[in-house]
């Protein structure tokens, strides 16, 4: 609850520099601060909470611009620490699809973050197809059948992750928000 607590001191102290950000997208941007936290430490390969980010603010901000950017800059704020790769274009590609859906989503569900996760898996995936296997059928087979294994495990963060920050949220917007 520190950064929320920080984040809430710095626009009452400085409310011309937060006069766009409401209390709620506050939270918003808090909650997904605080996920991508754990992609910086130390996870099993691929279980990390980067697609539940991206369909959270697409999910909760209602200003449509926040809901894209907001997750790309949390994104390539995390990629200062991590390093860019020669496919982060398509992964930010792939972050917008996963920000559009949840825009698109009236209530979050289990159907929606899988639905996220198999975007963002064939998006990114077809990404490494065009980098580094040969340009045919079966090169292409190739690249997602070596991909599947990491699959099952982004797969579960994103249930796992996007579960936390969704109920996480629900909680502490019926509480300090009375958002319900």
């Amino acid at each position: 609850m520190k950064l929320i607590e920080i984040l809430l001191f710095l626009k009452k102290r400085y409310p011309m520099s937060t006069t766009y950000l409401s209390k709620k997208q506050l939270f918003i941007i808090a909650f997904m601060l605080i996920a991508v936290l754990f992609r910086l430490l130390p996870h099993l390969p691929n279980f990390t909470p980067i697609t539940a980010i991206a369909l959270f603010g697409g999910l909760y901000f209602s200003n449509k611009t926040m809901a894209y950017l907001v997750p790309l800059v949390i994104m390539a704020l995390s990629d200062l620490f991590l390093g860019f790769h020669s496919i982060s274009f398509v992964v930010y590609a792939a972050f917008i699809v996963v920000s559009f859906i949840g825009t698109q989503t009236k209530k979050p569900s289990v159907f929606t973050i899988l639905l996220s996760s198999i975007s963002f898996f064939i998006i990114t995936n077809f990404g490494v197809w065009l980098i580094g296997y040969p340009k045919t059928w079966s090169g292409l087979v190739e690249c997602y059948t070596l991909a599947l294994p990491f699959f099952r495990n982004s797969l579960l963060g994103d249930l796992f992750y996007s579960g936390v920050m969704i109920l996480g949220f629900n909680a502490v917007r019926k509480k300090y928000l009375n958002l319900a």
